[in-house]
């Protein structure tokens, strides 16, 4: 995972990260990914999963459709394309 350093933070800054972090019972660098995380990943964005899941709900699939998908499936290597 990579990491990052920030340099000349200035001292009221650091003594903010701080007294949020232990108001939120973690440590200053677990509150600082939170702070990015949250300005980099919008609550509001939408995720593939949820919206996969919005779109079978709005087809109506039910559980034996869902299932039909993960029915046996060819694993025989396809040929390759002769272009001659």
């Amino acid at each position: 995972m990579p990491s990052i350093t920030v340099r000349n933070v200035p001292i009221e800054v650091h003594r903010g990260l701080k007294a949020l972090a232990a108001k939120h019972g973690r440590s200053a660098e677990s509150e600082i990914r939170d702070i990015l995380a949250k300005a980099v990943l919008p609550e509001g964005r939408v995720k593939l999963g949820s919206l996969l899941s919005d779109i079978g709900q709005a087809a109506k699939l039910s559980d034996a459709d869902v299932e039909a998908f993960n029915g046996p499936r060819d694993k025989t290597s396809a040929l390759p394309l002769d272009l001659e």
